[in-house]
């Protein structure tokens, strides 16, 4: 290992990784086992979104759940082949990068689901600029934590000096512990949607199911969330330790029971109760309102006033009196023409 470290880049860690080193046995069956059943979920995701779509039901989300399941395909297949040729590198690099990678997806659905039920209940606050801007500020750091990630585990095989090993490891904490407060922001979004002051008379719905249940399937998602990334920042602030000398939390059992089991039993929830169906809102949906089948759309016509539309009805209504008129003395008028 050391003559490998020292023929490099890329180098072999020196120290203990979550996971450790895979093996045929018993990593590739563990490995089988997970793959068969995000298999089975991408199927599933991909058929309910083409069903959906076909008769104009369009829901994201379950093309989401498709990607994320294809993610944590590649993960597995790149681990069986890490576990049946430990001296490549560059294969443990992508594989840990998308173990980081691909669960960020479920982080960001549970929390569009969160604003959803915070703007059914709470259509003020939920539809207001600044919530928006939140929103789409909290996205972005996500994508920025994605890719801090990816760098920082990439370039941490390609050098051995410690100042830049420090700042890969300073970059991946910063990371996970953003990660760590974006999956509990779901909690806040709930807590606000139902303790604080609300008009019942502008409340909403949408999709089917009741908003409990759709709370529910929030709060526990999160809670299982909040396990997967409390595990993983939890370890990276943990002291390195030397690779020949690894911590319990480094452990395969560790490793596959808060990664991939916990995904398994958040895609249990999501896909068997139908998020599709309870989560699903109006194409377009861009005010209070729009969630109950008001008319969604960017026209004028569609944003008039209701009394305004009345008067438009009204005249155009007199305009077909008027042309009904015009038409019964067309003939008398003829008539006269001719004596």
């Amino acid at each position: 290992m050391s003559q490998q470290q020292q023929a490099g880049p890329p180098y072999a860690p020196k120290t203990a990784g979550v996971g450790g080193l895979p093996t045929i046995i018993p990593d590739v069956p563990i490995s089988a086992v997970f793959l068969a059943l995000y298999v089975a979920f991408a199927a599933t995701n991909m058929t309910i979104f083409q069903a959906n779509n076909k008769r104009g039901h369009k829901f994201i989300p379950s093309a989401a759940l498709f990607g994320f399941c294809m993610a944590r395909i590649t993960t597995l297949v790149l681990r069986i082949a890490w576990a049946t040729h430990h001296t490549n590198i560059r294969l443990s690099i992508a594989t840990n990068v998308f173990v980081n990678a691909g669960i960020l997806v479920v982080y960001v659905l549970n929390l569009i689901f969160a604003q959803r039920i915070l703007r059914a209940k709470q259509p003020r606050i939920g539809w207001s600029t600044p919530i928006r801007v939140i929103y789409r500020a909290l996205y972005v750091g996500v994508a920025a934590a994605l890719i801090m990630v990816i760098t920082a585990v990439t370039l941490s095989v390609y050098t051995l000096n410690t100042y830049t090993l420090q700042a890969c490891r300073d970059v991946q904490l910063a990371s996970s512990t953003y990660l760590l407060v974006f999956t509990t922001l779901p909690l806040f979004v709930l807590a606000a949607a139902y303790l604080l002051p609300r008009n019942s008379a502008e409340e909403e719905t949408f999709g089917s199911g009741s908003m409990k249940s759709k709370a529910m399937i929030v709060l526990v998602v999160s809670c299982l969330c909040i396990l997967n990334s409390g595990f993983r920042s939890g370890t990276a602030w943990m002291p390195p330790r030397p690779s020949n000398d690894p911590a319990w939390y480094h452990g395969k059992a560790p490793f596959y029971v808060f990664n991939f089991a916990v995904e398994i039993i958040i895609l249990c929830i999501l896909t068997p109760l139908r998020i599709d169906k309870r989560f699903h809102i109006p194409d377009g949906s861009k005010a209070p309102g729009h969630y109950s089948g008001g008319r969604v759309g960017s026209s004028d016509r569609q944003k008039e006033p209701s009394h305004y539309s009345e008067a438009r009805i009204g005249s155009s209504d007199e305009s077909v009196r008027e042309v009904h008129a015009e038409k019964e003395q067309r003939p008398n008028d003829t008539s006269s023409t001719l004596v």
